[in-house]
């Protein structure tokens, strides 16, 4: 399986989240999976700016000429992607918010009804599933990760696809490989 890590850590990787992240990925290659991390801390890529020139413009690319790029194609081309972040304030990295908002791109502007809601068609025939791994601050209580995750349960069908995990840096990085490995 094609795994992509998107790392919303904003710390270094001696962090708790990026030494579980680095444990993952180890775990993950030796079962066989070919594994690859965007640490997003190390790219230069600004926010959606909402002129919808990834719809009109240059259909299926941002306009905005940055690394993001790579990710975008990253993304699609996986068969599962990760959404690694610490927990702050509440929810996820600003790293990580910003990173969802730049893949509006592999989307149709187009809005079908799909369960009695509307949302966007999908640019492609396939989509990648989707994990999230939450490393908990001090403040951080059970709230804040069902909020997280009813969030990206939400995020995930606006992308065509299924969130098909939450962990948290607290649970065994084994057990994530076996939830990994169910999917």
């Amino acid at each position: 399986m094609r795994i992509t890590i998107l790392d919303g850590d904003p710390e270094a990787l001696k962090s708790k989240l990026g030494q579980y992240v680095e444990q993952l990925q180890v775990q993950l290659a030796a079962r066989g999976h070919e594994v690859s991390c965007i640490h997003l801390r190390e790219l230069s890529f600004g926010h959606c700016t909402g002129c919808f020139g990834c719809w009109v413009k240059t259909p299926g690319e941002c306009v905005i000429d940055d690394d993001f790029r790579n990710v975008c194609r990253a993304f699609v081309n996986s068969d599962l992607v990760i959404a690694a972040s610490p927990i702050t304030m509440g929810f996820v990295s600003s790293l990580l918010r910003r990173a969802n908002e730049r893949l509006l791109p592999i989307l149709h502007p187009y809005i079908a009804f799909k369960n009695g809601e509307c949302h966007h068609i999908g640019r492609y025939e396939r989509y990648p599933k989707i994990g999230l791994i939450l490393a908990r601050d001090d403040q951080t209580d059970e709230e804040d990760i069902e909020i997280i995750e009813a969030i990206y349960r939400r995020n995930a069908i606006n992308v065509n696809t299924d969130l098909v995990f939450t962990a948290l840096t607290d649970d065994p990085v084994e057990e994530t490989c076996r939830a990994i490995d169910g999917h």
